[in-house]
């Protein structure tokens, strides 16, 4: 299945949640947001929503300054 990552396409193995996608890339849950098809997914629904073919996902990461 193809997807698309902050406008990069990639290629996902059979079904993938949200929160397995975070989790394979190695982000921290605790310091990034996601977005679904325009849509930002709580955190809570991460483990709930699987991925399709052809969806769109920003993923914004949190960094600290001063």
């Amino acid at each position: 299945m193809r997807i698309y990552v902050n406008g990069k396409e990639t290629l996902a193995a059979g079904q993938m949640t949200v929160a397995a996608l975070v989790a394979q890339r190695g982000l921290d849950q605790n310091k990034v947001v996601v977005e679904h098809n325009l849509a930002v997914v709580p955190k809570e629904e991460w483990s709930k929503l699987v991925l399709a073919d052809g969806d769109k996902l920003e993923i914004v990461s949190f960094v600290g300054g001063g």
